[in-house]
C-alpha cells in the first residue's frame, strides 16, 4: 500500500509539473512569436511610409533589423518600381508571382509560406506599396526556441522526477510509520487478548466437566473471574488510548490552577504508596495556570504516579514536582529510584504495549499508560520525555502556561 501511495504521489506530481512546463513553454513561444511578428510589421510599416528613402538595415538613422524589399504596383497591377538591396530583384517573373500571391490573399498583411516571406500592403495615391520581409531569421529563431524548450523540458522533467521521488519518500514516511504502528498495535492487542481468552476457555471447560471435584471447579471459576478482570482492564486501557488519540477537539479546555489539580490528583495515591512502603514527596508550585482539560490532566498525573509506584525501588521516595520554567512554560516531573534504563528504553516506553519488564502483564501493566500520557500532553501542545541518571528515572512534562 505504501509503495502504491508513493507511486501515485510521483505520478500526480509529475503530471502537474509537466502541465506547468507545457503551459510555460507555450506562453514563451507565443509571446516570442508575437513579438517577432510585431517587430517585423512595425519595420514593414516604417518602410511602407518611405519605401525608397530608407537606408539599409543597420545603417545610420534607421531601426530596420530584417532583410526586406519593396514593390510599387499601379492600379492595373503593373510593377512600377522595386527597392531593397537584400534580394535579387532581377527575376521579374518571381516578383510577379510574389506580388500576385500577396494581392490574391485579399489581406493587408500575411505570410507567403512557399516563399518564406511576410508582406504588408499600403495603399498610395498612385497605386500600392507592398513590402516583403524575409522570414528565415524569424523561423530560425522560433525553431531554436523550440529546441531549447525541448532540452530544458527534458532536463527539468528529469530533475523534477528525482525531486518528486525524494519528496514522496519524505511525504509518505509518516503514513508508513503510522501504518507500521497500526499493524504492530493490532498484533500486540491480539496477543494481549489471546492469553486471557485461552485461560478463560480452558477454565470454563473444566468448570463444565463433571469429572472434576468442586474445589478444582471453584478454583477455575476464580481464574475465569481474574482473567475477565484482566481483559476488562486491557479493554478500558484501549478505550482510554482511543479517546486520548482524538486529541484536542474532544477536550474541554478551561483555565486551570495546575498546582491545585496536581495535588488533588495525587491525594488518592498516598494510601497506596503507604501500603507499599513508599513515600510520596511533594514540591508543587503555586499559582501556575494553564489552558487544559482538568479530567485529562488528572489522568496524566495518575498515570505517572501509578507508573512510579509499580517500578520504584522499595522504601525509596517518589518525588512529585511542579514549577514555572521561563515566562511561558511550566514543568511537571515524577522521579523515583529504579532499575537502570538505557536511552533507547527511555524512548521506547512511550510506544504502545512496550514494557521494560514483560512480567508486569500479570499485575495489570500492558504498556498503555505512558502512550496515553503522551497523547494527552500532545493535545495540550506540550511535550513529555523520560531520562535516567544516577539511579533515578525521571518523567518530565512541559506545558505552556497562560
Amino acid at each position: 500500500m505504501i509503495k502504491r501511495l508513493q507511486v501515485k504521489f510521483v505520478i500526480i506530481n509529475m503530471l502537474l509539473v509537466t502541465a506547468m512546463l507545457g503551459v510555460m513553454f507555450v506562453l514563451v513561444y507565443s509571446f516570442t512569436k508575437q513579438n517577432l511578428e510585431q517587430t517585423s510589421l512595425s519595420m514593414m510599416q516604417s518602410v511602407a511610409s518611405e519605401p525608397f528613402e530608407l537606408g539599409r538595415p543597420g545603417g545610420e538613422d534607421t531601426q530596420v533589423q530584417l532583410p526586406y524589399f519593396t514593390v510599387q504596383v499601379n492600379y492595373r497591377g503593373e510593377l512600377m518600381a522595386t527597392g531593397g538591396g537584400y534580394f535579387d530583384l532581377s527575376d521579374e517573373e518571381l516578383l510577379i508571382s510574389v506580388v500576385t500571391a500577396a494581392l490574391e490573399s485579399g489581406d493587408t498583411t500575411g505570410v507567403l509560406s512557399q516563399y518564406s516571406l511576410r508582406f504588408y500592403c499600403s495603399q498610395e495615391r498612385n497605386g500600392m506599396i507592398i513590402v516583403f520581409a524575409d522570414l528565415s531569421s524569424e523561423t530560425a529563431t522560433l525553431n531554436s526556441l523550440i529546441r531549447n524548450c525541448v532540452l530544458i523540458g527534458i532536463f527539468s522533467f528529469a530533475a523534477f522526477l528525482l525531486i518528486s521521488i525524494l519528496l514522496s519518500r519524505w511525504a509518505v514516511k509518516p503514513v508508513a510509520t503510522a501504518w507500521k504502528e497500526q499493524k504492530q498495535f493490532v498484533s500486540d492487542a491480539s496477543h494481549e487478548l489471546k492469553t486471557p481468552l485461552t485461560v478463560i476457555t480452558t477454565n470454563a471447560e473444566i468448570v463444565l466437566n463433571p469429572e472434576y471435584d468442586e474445589a478444582d471447579r471453584l478454583e477455575c471459576a476464580q481464574g475465569i473471574v481474574a482473567m475477565a478482570a484482566q481483559m476488562r482492564s486491557l479493554v478500558e486501557g484501549l478505550l482510554d488510548l482511543a479517546r486520548a488519540d482524538r486529541g484536542r477537539d474532544e477536550m474541554e479546555m478551561v483555565s486551570l490552577d495546575l498546582g491545585a489539580v496536581v495535588r488533588d490528583a495525587a491525594l488518592p495515591f498516598e494510601p497506596l504508596y503507604y501500603e507499599k512502603g513508599l513515600e510520596l514527596v511533594y514540591g508543587v508550585g503555586q499559582r501556575i495556570f494553564i489552558s487544559g482539560s482538568e479530567r485529562h490532566i488528572r489522568e496524566l498525573v495518575s498515570i505517572l504516579l501509578d507508573n512510579a509506584q509499580k517500578y520504584a525501588l522499595p522504601t525509596q521516595p517518589v518525588y512529585l514536582k511542579l514549577w514555572q520554567v521561563g515566562a511561558h512554560h511550566c514543568r511537571l516531573t515524577v522521579s523515583n529510584a529504579s532499575e537502570p534504563l538505557t536511552p533507547q528504553q527511555c524512548k521506547d516506553i512511550f510506544r504502545r504495549f512496550y514494557r521494560v519488564d514483560e512480567a508486569r502483564t500479570s499485575c495489570g501493566s500492558y504498556g498503555l499508560g505512558l502512550p496515553i500520557a503522551w497523547s494527552i500532553v500532545s493535545s495540550h501542545k506540550g511535550r513529555i520525555w523520560a531520562d535516567y541518571a544516577d539511579g533515578t528515572a525521571t518523567f518530565s512534562v512541559e506545558l505552556p502556561t497562560k
